[in-house]
């Protein structure tokens, strides 16, 4: 069982920073792998997006992210089909062509579907920098 949790978390690990790659060149056809199509997304003002707003913002080019620094490691927890991965992220960019900056807490659930791992849950929050 160590053996399969061990590949479980190199596996979370590397779906994390493809995720966050493909965030950061606005790589839409690489984010519509990585998420599921039945994604629930909050994000910080308390909306719910679906997969195809989020992957719409990015392809439009009404969302550009610049950067995306962590602060901190990620923390996992590792299910039988499924991981969760909370982190802290200074994010900087523009939304509709008004720039925004702050420090986010993520919640991400990455489930197996179809033996590749996808985000079918994600919610984000803003949190005081510095923590």
């Amino acid at each position: 069982m160590a053996g399969q949790n061990d590949t479980i978390a190199m596996r979370a690990e590397e779906y994390e920073a493809r995720l966050r790659d493909a965030m950061l060149r606005g790589a839409v056809t690489e984010l519509d792998e990585l998420l599921s199509d039945d994604l629930i997304f909050t994000n910080q003002d308390g909306m719910r997006l679906s997969k195809s707003d989020d992957l719409a913002a990015h392809a439009s080019g009404m969302l550009k992210i610049h950067t995306l620094d962590n602060c901190g490691a990620p923390e996992f927890r590792h299910l039988a089909d499924a991981t969760v991965v909370r982190i802290e992220t200074e994010v900087t960019g523009s939304f509709d062509g008004q720039p925004f900056s702050g420090f986010f807490a993520y919640t991400r659930i990455w489930h197996r579907e179809d033996e590749r791992w996808k985000i079918i849950a994600g919610h984000c929050s803003p949190v005081t920098s510095g923590r």
